[in-house]
């Protein structure tokens, strides 16, 4: 049985495990020794104690390691081992490198510039203070440190993630805000998905198609040529995407989507998450009808048990205008989302791929 929002147990963020492992792997340093677990100050003001999976050193660096616990979130790199060494640096500061599986920025347009390791600033703040305050109570101010931070199988869990298309190689990026993992949290995908909006304007893409997933966008690359970057998996945040596009100076956007998720967004809903929002089948009876059905019609659309099965419904009777018009009502709605002129074309996909609705009309 599935637990319940109440009983589900949060985690932590690979930003928070290697703060954890930079301060084990320092005091190892310092002190010449090991120890089992390193207490640490999270951003939302809350410390914890974490354990440390190793921790050696020689004379002149510690090691640490920390698995990461996502708690019951379904993270790729839940239970991931993450690694943190520290040396000495002779000048003053503290200085980060990327090791085994920990990516490379190799595009504009993310929080972190091209050519440094995809640890981002929020993680890269906690390790400094982190280090800056040891060094201040132990008399080594004037001291610099490097903080090398790895992921064994970083690079095979990076694969899962955004990471190639955002131009990240080489390993998973170093992220958290917070330093709690949210179960079932969607921050960190919302995030992924303007971030990619970023990249893509950042490299000079500014005409854009947004899809809702893999398959999406795979039935969108036989219709419209762009770069890799110029798709956008954008999931369930509609209206967040098309607000972000609008923002970051995108001149043309092709929505496009099946009726699942596009029905959802034309009836108003700016998410078209399943537990934020329900398939109006009283809507789509209210297209169905001005677009000529019958009351016999309706009821079956009334009746449906998917936004699918109205589809089916919609071909067999022969209604021509029902797709466009449900396209047409998305367009409105995304309106809501512009502070400025922006092209907008909206798409209804059929499951092979056939283009059943669009607006502006062809």
């Amino acid at each position: 049985m599935p637990k319940s929002p109440e009983t589900l147990r949060s985690g932590y963020t690979t930003g928070a495990c290697a703060t954890a492992a930079t301060k084990g792997a320092l005091l190892a340093l310092l002190h010449q020794r090991r120890f089992e677990t390193a207490r640490i100050h999270l951003p939302i003001g809350q410390s914890v104690t974490f354990e440390l999976h190793t921790c050696t050193y020689t004379p002149h660096e510690g090691y640490s390691s920390v698995i990461k616990d996502a708690g019951d979130d379904p993270d790729v790199t839940h239970q991931a081992e993450i690694c943190a060494r520290v040396t000495w640096e002779p000048a003053p500061g503290v200085y980060f490198a990327r090791g085994e599986g920990v990516g490379l920025v190799t595009k504009a347009g993310l929080p972190i510039p091209p050519g440094e390791p995809a640890i981002n600033p929020v993680p890269r703040q906690m390790m400094t203070e982190t280090v800056q305050s040891i060094l201040e109570r132990t008399g080594h101010a004037h001291r610099g440190v490097r903080i090398e931070i790895s992921v064994p199988q970083g690079e095979e869990m990076a694969q899962k993630t955004f990471n190639p298309r955002l131009g990240i190689v080489g390993g998973i990026s170093i992220l958290g805000t917070t330093g709690i993992v949210v179960p079932y949290s969607t921050a960190a995908w919302e995030a992924s998905v303007l971030q990619n909006i970023d990249v893509a304007v950042a490299q000079g893409c500014d005409v854009l198609v947004f899809v809702v997933g893999g398959r999406g966008e795979r039935l969108a690359r036989r219709l419209i040529t762009l770069p890799d970057i110029g798709y956008v998996q954008i999931g369930n945040f509609f209206g967040k995407a098309l607000e972000h596009a609008c923002q970051a100076g995108v001149v043309q956007i092709t929505l496009s989507g099946m009726i699942g998720k596009l029905a959802k967004f034309a009836a108003g809903n700016a998410s078209v998450h399943s537990q934020q929002s329900e398939q109006d089948f009283e809507f789509l009876a209210g297209l169905a009808s001005e677009a000529g059905a019958g009351e016999a019609v309706v009821q079956r659309i009334l009746t449906a048990n998917t936004a699918q099965e109205v589809t089916a419904i919609a071909l067999e009777a022969g209604l021509a205008d029902f797709h466009d018009d449900l396209c047409r009502r998305a367009h409105q709605f995304a309106q809501t989302f512009f502070d400025r002129e922006l092209g907008l074309d909206v798409w209804l996909l059929g499951a092979d791929g056939a283009i059943l609705g669009r607006w502006p009309p062809s």
